[in-house]
């Protein structure tokens, strides 16, 4: 059986402004479905992506800004970064960590620019929306076996 990891609800305080910032950072608008005031689905897909994100009103009960981990994984990190940028997004350095393979949830451990030898797996740069969702770039050049 597959199990196929298809929506995550990222918990926001205002939906037109976080709306705005996803199509900003290159999103794709796939539905913005209003029933009334008390309910609204906001699903958007982040570029080459089967996964796509959903948040709006009456769609969770998180607190918003409690997502954090959310990864984009990117073939190329510097060609990533400067992109976000170039769309106004405000984008951490390049960073890679000084313990190895994955980042930690800190900036601690952080070193700057691309991982040694340009591991696949191994640089990341962080970037949040407007409520403090945390995403991170990574750069993957060569899956692991099974991927």
């Amino acid at each position: 059986m597959d199990l196929k990891l298809e929506v995550v609800v990222v918990p926001v305080s205002d939906v037109d402004r976080a709306k705005a910032f996803y199509e900003k950072a290159g999103f794709r608008l796939d539905v913005d479905y209003v029933a009334d005031e008390n309910y609204r689905v906001v699903h958007l897909t982040p570029p080459g992506s089967q996964c796509s994100i959903l948040f709006g009103i009456g769609v969770t009960t998180a607190a918003p800004g409690s997502q954090q981990g959310l990864h984009l994984v990117v073939s190329d990190i510097e060609a990533a970064h400067a992109e976000l940028v170039d769309r106004g997004v405000e984008v951490s350095e390049i960073f890679h960590d000084a313990g190895g393979v994955f980042h930690r949830g800190t900036e601690e451990g952080r070193v700057s620019g691309l991982a040694p030898g340009r591991a696949s797996y191994g640089s990341f740069a962080t970037f949040t929306d407007p409520d403090g969702n945390g995403w991170a770039l990574q750069e993957v050049t060569t899956r692991l076996p099974g991927r």
